[in-house]
């Protein structure tokens, strides 16, 4: 992070008061254990913690200043710069080192694949520039300034995901970091909770452009009718990405196999080790970037071959003869359907029993029950011959997968997740193929824990 004396810093996130110290502050901790030298301390109120409980543990450590909403009892003042919203601060921080660093910005939201994409992409563009990838799932207004800040100095491409909840998040993010590269990588019914429609998540993905700057680009994915009629209809300019030849920048000649896919970009042979169609489209956004880049199709195909897969992202695992498909960061209608397919597939070619084992796709709100009923008709479209789930609006797709089914098949209902782990002996066997799905929320990677100990 570019240093700043601390008077400029008050400047910069609008201090109450200046404090007499005449330092540089070089970085940006919120964890009072991790106090690097130079550092200017955010304390932030979480929902299980607040960071004005850590301010005297900060300066002990040796922090350089502390910014804070309230003056804090027997704390020494001349090292507290006191703000009205210590999360709008940093990002006004945040907005003055992008503004006056060198680096160009990826920005990357959507419904799905943000975090894979992102990783693809930081593994292509790494191999020919200095970049660095927003941690983890680092999406929000604490994530999104905290990625900017640790960007190294000879960074050449930052690649950052915006995510949302809610209405107006996408456009404050994107106004704080003005990335000169936006991208969507899809749309589909997730968030309802907090959008009610899909026209209103539409919206709040396209307002990525709000700080996208004049020379910009934006890719948005050639498979998605409202997303293209949205941005048609505000008179956007874009470029789109996909998987058919009518779209902008495409990737075509795709073969899905059990532990890769392949497919052609012009004319060059690429092999993802990643599974699943999804993955495919999301290669097909990192291709449209990483040409802008100048890549040519050569150098996008020996660095995209080289990638890892993001835990608990259609990963795959081996434990003995079972494998497992652990795809427990995430669920909505779209990566539901996509993990169907995929393991359906990987059953298939490796000759396996597929066994779906899933929880609750979370925050669809008052869509929630028709969405899990309709996701029960695809588990019985697959024909998937062992289904297990818990109690809750996930019961309800298992419950009309048995009704169109028909008795062959085994599905089961559990109280809980507990209940659920205690009883997988029952129902899985030594050489399945298992897929693991759920929302965050609902820590089904316990069961993919279970199944290693019980097969590995």
């Amino acid at each position: 992070m570019i240093p700043l004396t601390v008077s400029k810093l008050a400047e910069i996130i609008k201090s109450k008061n200046l404090p007499a110290v005449s330092l540089q502050i070089a970085s940006v901790s919120l964890d009072s254990r991790n106090i690097p030298k130079g550092c200017v301390f955010f304390a932030i109120k979480g929902e299980n913690h607040d960071g004005h409980d850590y301010v005297s543990k900060a300066i002990e450590s040796g922090v350089v200043c502390v910014v804070v909403q309230k003056e804090i009892p027997g704390v020494d003042k001349s090292k507290l710069l006191i703000v009205d919203d210590t999360v709008l601060a940093m990002g006004r921080l945040a907005s003055f080192v992008r503004r006056n660093s060198k680096f160009k910005i990826v920005a990357i939201t959507g419904s799905a694949g943000k975090t894979t994409t992102k990783n693809m992409l930081s593994a292509v563009i790494g191999s020919k520039f200095e970049c660095f990838a927003s941690p983890k799932s680092f999406n929000n207004n604490i994530g999104v300034p905290l990625t900017i800040f640790a960007a190294p100095d000879d960074c050449e491409i930052v690649i950052s995901e915006l995510g949302t909840n809610h209405i107006g998040e996408i456009e404050v993010l994107s106004k704080m970091i003005e990335p000169d590269v936006a991208v969507i990588t899809t749309v589909c019914p997730a968030h309802l909770e907090g959008f009610g429609s899909l026209d209103a998540i539409v919206k709040e993905k396209v307002s990525i452009t709000a700080g996208l700057k004049k020379t910009g680009k934006f890719f948005v994915s050639g498979g998605k009718k409202e997303l293209l009629d949205y941005c048609e209809k505000n008179n956007l300019k874009f470029t789109t990405f996909g998987t058919t030849s009518d779209c902008d920048i495409f990737v075509e000649n795709i073969r899905l196999a059990g532990d890769k896919s392949v497919f052609t970009v012009e004319g060059v042979e690429v092999n993802l080790p990643l599974i699943g169609k999804a993955n495919v489209e999301n290669a097909s956004a990192v291709w449209a970037v990483a040409k802008h880049f100048g890549f040519s199709a050569v150098e996008f195909a020996n660095a995209i071959a080289k990638i890892k897969p993001v835990a608990m992202r259609m990963e795959i695992l081996q434990f003995g003869g079972l494998g497992v498909i652990s795809d427990c960061y995430n669920a909505n209608p779209g990566s539901m359907e996509n993990a169907l397919q995929s393991l359906t597939l990987v059953a298939r070619q490796k000759k396996k029993r597929p066994v779906f084992i899933f929880g609750k796709m979370g925050e669809l709100g008052g869509e929630s029950q028709k969405l899990h009923t309709e996701l029960g008709r695809q588990i019985a479209q697959y024909e998937i011959p062992v289904v297990l789930t818990i109690a809750g609006d996930s019961a309800l797709a298992a419950e009309m997968a048995k009704k169109l089914i028909g008795s062959d098949n085994a599905v089961a209902i559990f109280e809980n997740l507990d209940e659920l782990t205690h009883n997988l002996h029952k129902f899985v066997k030594p050489d399945d193929i298992v897929l693991v799905k759920a929302s965050r929320s609902q820590r089904f990677e316990k069961v993919v824990d279970e199944l290693k100990g019980l097969f590995a």
